[in-house]
């Protein structure tokens, strides 16, 4: 693969950096309340559907990482896996276990 142009690799790091920046955006919303765990499971955007369910998990109020670990290992979840990779009985074990949390 040919090396990028100086146009193609700052147009490369815009994208990165406002996926990133949606990213943050939808971590702080949920950390906050202002938006649900089942939206952000139903995100239709590419920048959300692509941040790891750890992440997300640990974005939650009063889920730090070691409980995340944990939970990721209880509903069976590998700890590489994206929003976007969750399978329907993923997403339901995840609804399950804050049910019975909260």
């Amino acid at each position: 693969m040919p090396p990028l142009s100086p146009e193609q690799r700052r147009a490369a790091l815009e994208k990165a950096a406002a996926a990133r920046k949606e990213r943050a955006e939808g971590r702080d919303a949920l950390k906050h309340g202002k938006l649900f765990l089942a939206e952000v499971l139903d995100s239709g955007s590419d920048a959300i559907r692509k941040m790891p369910v750890r992440t997300l998990l640990a974005s939650l109020p009063d889920i730090g990482k070691v409980r995340t670990q944990k939970l990721l290992e209880e509903i069976e979840i590998a700890d590489s896996r994206r929003i976007q990779g969750l399978g329907i009985q993923q997403c339901e074990r995840v609804f399950e276990q804050f049910a019975r949390k909260r």
